[in-house]
């Protein structure tokens, strides 16, 4: 009986509490703009209860009469409110100016923004989900004054980045990745869906205090965690769509290949051209064409899915807080062949204070993925292949075990057909990552002193498998025997940092002390092996090794490895007075046993700033709400390149002396013993807040100094060559980075921001007799010249096309060629301009055609949100760069292959057709073949980088119980690219395109479910 009436007491206060529920909604806006705040903390005080505003600020909770709200959000003083009788409150939250400017991440710890001295950029984790990629970098394209990104199409392959320009010619030029404290040098394991922020580090000053890793520019990314009192929050984020070629090269068709082949006059074309009639038949629409018209990148290419799904946990107690998040992608690519990624990634951060004084953390990521590589000869071979091929051949019956096609059958000299390569060729590599931290925080004097110890091992192994399959279309072209490859690849690499923090603030002045250690060992290790003449071939559970012939092995089995340590003292001071004047002086010193010829070095740095709006005198200006002046100056030292390494050996060698065979001995070093690389630079600065803080500009002008550059260098009378520092560079640019954000109504808001960066990129030194250096290829030259960008192309300027026999008889360097060279020129000739005017054409005429480094990069975008809708589109561009269209100059090692439809439209047949096109005839001419301004072209684009439409469906009470917030989206990721380069795209990252893998745009449907 008691029972029952407890159970009917419970029973009726359920029932009044539930009779006292209120749902209570609103808009969170900040104070200061009237702008909404997304993910506000709403919290019901002493319960888990709470809910978070949407993109929007607004939210929906249930609550009961009496209740108190708390409404939390980093930067803002958090407000609490006593619920009575209300079903709408709406809060505006005032800045909390100490909190919000402790939100910059920095090296070793946090930095408040009225402090930073340095050139720093951040992006939030909105901007960085909009873009549905494999990595996350590419989610920067265009957002980020001075950070080129250029992307790669191929599934799983990392962009290329390159910030404020490139610091050296042969070490790499990528950043470093600091991800939650652990440093990586890429960052293709990592979910963008993860990712809270994403900072960049670009001057000196900043960098300094990571040392020689850093040379190229610090990407800081800090991942998504719980909250102290924060109840579980789940989240799913999945999109799914499809990728799909833009701006396909236009190739000749068969007509237009037909017709140049005749004007061509070469009778073995012309003959090509008619054994392609007697073996497919005459075309029914033209009986002078054979009944064949093949578009080569409309059969090599497909559209291709993607997709991505992951489910996250965060969280916090009194004295935890945890996030755990599980991710799937995948991605097939353009290429229609075994091409594809799939990663499955998971990811753990705990942080538990074990006392007031004490914290412990960890983060682990385990990360397996599998990769198909693609055979990016197929890119070349579908531009030479000519489209009087079709893809399979019927009357090849000898072909096994795919007829396919092959142009040697009609008497051209290679097979062209890019398919056998597609289809028997498989390349698999499997990614796997186990990537963990651990630390150790100590308070040893509360707010004042504070001790932290890390340490991160980044283990990773890549197992590749090549195979080979067996096949035979033509005597040309057939692989006899199988072959399989196997390799193992392991990575290790574990830092052990130790700090020790000291921050005080005491009346006027602000001081914050670090000093630290760093020790690093590095070790890599590769074992590969290669076998032929796989037995049951068929299957692929056969692919190893075992069912090679082992007899087969013989100089095919490889072993590599190399460890090395580094170890660095540094030290940091941030001094504030009255937050106006300020100092952040950093000092690193660094040794590295890869170095032995200066072990040690050390690189100081220092930035000044000024609040100008803070001083008295400023303070009714009307214009500015924070003006700051900024000035930085650093060294850094590059230790990408290995310092000492190479072999002397002796051997004996036969020579002819005045016909006499003499037996001599030849020594040879190639011993190489370099210092560091040096970059100094100087960063000037402005900072400042306009409007009532609604329009944030930001201003960088600086000057970036490479010495000891490491260039390539002949030993004399060898003809060896090493690398030495011999060398100098400079990079100067001026960034710009605005925003405008402004509320209009309770239903409208909208921000528009955009950045722009010059770049101008020059050798300053070469120390060599010769005074330049010549790279690329000798058909293809490139050169290093002082006062020049590096690697400039190099070669003769394209001024015009003869258009009669009277130009050609008026022009000197036209009969030079024929009266010193037995060279005759005729109409349909390219004009080279004689640049020493000497009457000739020759070497000495050559000059730099252009540089692949843009000298102008710009982004923008704009956001508008109407209610629950919002819209958001991003673009990017570049201008200044060239790119060496290497495949259409590849005519120099054969003639019979097809053309591009640009060059067979514009082609010059006759007086006056064009002053910029060789004619069909002249196209195969070694003259008009030379490295030459037609073949370097202009590399500038316009692109609408991304456009997202999105709606949000606020989280609100059902019948009781809370429903999830739910956001959806369709996304268009580069669905338009407007560029006159003829090629698929513009992004080619060395500017040479001779095999590049297409950027395709990607078209995405994105739920985001948040419990």
């Amino acid at each position: 009986m008691k029972t029952k009436f407890s159970l009917i007491l419970l029973l009726f206060f359920a029932l009044v509490s539930w009779s006292q529920q209120i749902e209570v909604s609103g808009v969170v806006t900040s104070a200061s703009d009237g702008l909404p705040l997304p993910g506000v903390s709403v919290i019901v005080d002493g319960t888990s209860r709470g809910a978070s505003t949407d993109l929007d600020g607004r939210y929906t909770i249930s609550v009961l009469s009496g209740d108190k709200l708390t409404f939390s959000y980093i930067g803002f003083i958090t407000q609490t409110i006593t619920v009575t009788n209300q079903t709408t409150i709406d809060v505006a939250l005032e800045d909390d100016v100490e909190s919000l400017n402790e939100v910059v991440v920095i090296g070793y710890g946090t930095q408040k923004k009225e402090d930073v001295t340095g050139a720093i950029s951040t992006v939030k984790s909105e901007e960085i989900a909009k873009t549905p990629n494999s990595n996350v970098m590419q989610s920067l394209q265009g957002k980020v004054a001075g950070v080129q990104i250029t992307s790669n199409g191929s599934p799983g392959a990392s962009p290329n980045i390159r910030v404020r320009g490139v610091n050296s010619y042969l070490a790499g030029n990528n950043p470093l990745f600091v991800v939650d404290g652990m440093f990586y040098d890429n960052i293709d394991f990592l979910d963008s869906s993860q990712i809270e922020t994403i900072s960049v580090l670009k001057d000196a000053s900043s960098i300094a205090i990571f040392g020689q890793r850093g040379v190229n520019g610090v990407i800081i990314i800090e991942t998504k965690n719980g909250r102290l009192e924060q109840k579980p929050v789940f989240t799913y984020n999945g999109f799914s769509g499809y990728q799909n070629a833009q701006n396909v090269v236009k190739m000749a068709n068969a007509e237009q290949f037909v017709t140049m082949a005749y004007e061509s006059g070469s009778q073995a074309d012309i003959e090509y051209v008619e054994n392609a009639i007697q073996r497919y038949g005459r075309s029914r629409i033209n009986p002078n064409l054979p009944d064949v018209n093949t578009d080569w990148y409309k059969e090599v290419l497909r559209v291709a899915p993607m997709s991505s799904h992951s489910l996250g946990v965060t969280g916090g107690g009194k004295n935890t807080t945890y996030g755990v998040n599980a991710s799937y992608f995948t991605q097939e690519g353009i290429l229609d062949m075994k091409n594809e990624y799939e990663r499955f990634n998971i990811q753990s951060n705990v942080e538990i204070e074990l006392s007031d004084r004490i914290k412990v953390g960890t983060n682990a990521i385990f990360s397996n993925a599998t990769q198909y590589n693609p055979e990016n000869g197929a890119w070349f071979q579908a531009y030479f292949a000519v489209p009087i091929l079709p893809v399979f051949d019927p009357l090849n019956t000898d072909a096994t075990p795919i007829p396919f096609s092959d142009a040697t059958q009609l008497g051209y000299r290679g097979s062209q057909n890019p398919f056998p390569v597609m289809t028997f060729n498989d390349n698999q590599l499997k990614i796997r990552k186990i990537l963990a931290s651990i630390f150790l925080e100590v308070d040893i004097v509360p707010d004042k002193l504070k001790f932290k110890t890390f340490y991160s091992h980044d283990y990773s192994t890549l197992s590749e498998r090549n195979v080979r399959l067996p096949y035979f279309i033509s005597e040309n072209s057939q692989r006899e025997r199988s072959s399989i490859r196997r390799a193992e690849v392991k990575f290790s690499n574990q830092i052990w940092d130790n700090t020790l923090t000291y921050s005080d603030n005491f009346g006027d002045h602000a001081l914050t002390a670090i000093v630290g250690t760093s020790f690093r060992d590095e070790q890599f290790n590769t074992f590969s092996a290669t076998g032929n003449d796989i037995q049951g071939i068929g299957l692929e559970s056969s692919w190893y090794l075992n069912f090679a012939d082992p007899t087969t092995f013989s100089n095919q089995v490889n072993e590599i490895g190399d460890r090395f340590y580094s170890f660095a003292v540094f030290g940091r001071v941030e001094y504030s007075f009255q937050n106006k004047y300020l100092i952040n002086a950093t000092l690193r010193h660094e040794g590295d046993g890869r170095f032995p010829k200066k072990l040690w070095e050390t690189t100081p740095s220092v930035g000044l700033g000024w609040v100008i709006s803070n001083e008295s005198f400023f303070e009714d200006n009307n214009l500015f709400d924070f003006l700051k002046l900024r000035a930085t100056w650093g060294r850094l030292a590059n230790g990408s390149l290995g310092g000492s390494t190479g072999t002397r050996t002796v051997s004996q060698v036969v020579t002819d002396i005045g016909d006499v065979p003499t037996n001599g001995i030849l020594t040879t070093n190639t011993f190489q013993n370099l210092r560091r690389e040096i970059l100094e630079e100087m960063n000037f600065g402005i900072t400042s807040r306009l409007f009532d803080n609604r329009l944030n500009l930001e201003v960088d002008y600086y000057i970036r100094d490479t010495e000891n550059l490491v260039l390539p260098r002949e030993v004399p009378i060898t003809a060896e060559v090493v690398n030495d520092n011999i060398g100098g560079m400079r990079n100067q640019g001026l960034e710009i980075a605005a925003s405008w954000n402004q509320r209009i109504n309770d239903d409208w808001s909208f921000s528009v921001g955009g950045n722009i960066a010059t770049l101008k990129n020059e050798v300053t030194q070469i120390d060599s007799e010769q005074g330049y250096f010549d790279t690329g290829s000798a058909e293809f030259r490139q050169r290093l010249i002082v006062g020049e960008p590096v690697n400039a192309f190099f070669g003769w300027e394209v001024v015009g096309v003869y258009q009669n026999d009277d130009q050609v008889a008026a022009d000197p360097t036209a009969q030079y060629e024929l009266t010193e060279n037995n060279n005759q020129l005729v109409p349909g000739d390219f004009i080279y301009k004689d640049q020493n005017n000497d009457g000739r054409i020759d070497a000495d005429d050559r000059v730099v055609l252009g540089s692949y480094l843009p000298t102008f990069t710009y982004g923008g975008n704009l956001n508008v949100a109407f209610r629950n809708f919002d819209l958001s589109v991003a673009v990017s561009g570049q201008t200044g760069n060239s790119i060496l269209n290497r495949k259409r100059g590849e005519v120099i090692f054969t003639n019979d292959t097809n053309v591009d439809a640009d060059f067979a439209i514009n082609r010059w047949h006759g007086e006056g057709t064009t002053n910029s096109y060789p004619s069909s005839e002249g196209r195969r001419k070694a003259w008009n073949q030379r490295m030459s301004s037609f073949f370097v072209e202009d590399g500038a684009y316009f692109r609408v980088q991304n456009v997202q439409l999105g709606y949000t469906i606020p989280s609100s009470n059902f019948k009781g119980k809370i429903t999830p917030e739910i956001r959806l989206t369709l996304t268009a990721e580069r669905p338009i690219t407007i560029f006159d380069y003829n090629g698929f795209n513009p992004e080619v990252a060395n500017g040479v395109d001779r095999q590049t893998y297409p950027v395709p745009a990607i078209y995405t449907f994105g739920v985001n479910i948040k419990i």
